[in-house]
């Protein structure tokens, strides 16, 4: 019996890989920067309760955004893993053990986007908090939110760190592609932990994240356009006996 990944070419899947990437970029990154930043104001409860209650459409099309770019990374880690585990299967299945995990912790935290919504629109809960402690709360969860997703992010890192070494490794790909993927890795993993334990010098950290957006834009296309090497077969690593 030939199993999934025998039956599906390296190139065709290296494609569906690529498309289901670019759903994650697009959908983040609408979510993020046409959403959130639009509508959210650090530091300023009203503005932001206002905002949302303004274009509540916009808010739930976040939150829609943001579950289609987690369910692309559920199907995303396994694609990868097929593709990949030749190299090591170790390793590839340890790279879709974080993504995977990464995609459940920020599922989960979701409820805390829309639970903002839930406590700003749901009046049941004016019959115990005055409007400035309703905007407030909503504020608090949206920024638990936040630190939620950087949260999520430190799996991400790990495995884009393990992933990158991997596509580096494997022939299929030109190598520069796995140094940029663990180079973003390295992004992810430092901002992340900067954000929790240094939050002071976080805004430092910000110009860096060009890097992740270049190399896993560039790791996309290519995967769209040429999907693999097809000519090459992909190297497994050596095992020590």
């Amino acid at each position: 019996m030939t199993t999934a990944s025998q039956e599906i070419s390296p190139r065709v899947l290296a494609r569906i890989a690529g498309a289901a990437y670019l759903i994650i970029i697009m959908a983040g990154i609408f979510a993020e920067v046409f959403v959130r930043s639009n509508l959210i104001e650090p530091g300023d409860a009203s503005a932001t309760a206002a905002n949302v209650l303004a274009s509540e459409g916009l808010f739930r099309t976040g939150f829609f955004a943001d579950s289609i770019m987690l369910l692309s990374d559920v199907a995303v880690a396994v694609l990868f893993y097929l593709l990949l585990r030749p190299v090591s299967q170790v390793l590839a299945l340890l790279a879709a053990a974080f993504r995977l995990t990464q995609a459940a912790v920020l599922g989960l935290n979701l409820l805390n986007y829309h639970t903002a919504l839930l406590i700003l629109t749901d009046s049941g809960y004016r019959t115990a908090f005055n409007t400035d402690q309703l905007n407030v709360l909503a504020l608090q969860s949206l920024e638990a939110h936040a630190y939620g997703y950087d949260l999520g992010l430190l799996f991400f890192a790990l495995s884009t760190l393990v992933m990158g070494y991997l596509v580096a490794l494997s022939g299929y790909f030109p190598r520069i592609l796995g140094i940029g993927l663990a180079a973003a890795g390295l992004v992810y993993l430092i901002g992340s932990y900067v954000r929790f334990l240094a939050p002071d010098v976080a805004s430092y950290i910000e110009p860096a994240y060009v890097v992740p957006l270049v190399a896993e834009l560039s790791f996309c296309l290519y995967l769209l356009i040429r999907g693999v090497r097809v000519q090459e077969r992909p190297r497994p690593l050596p095992v020590r006996q």
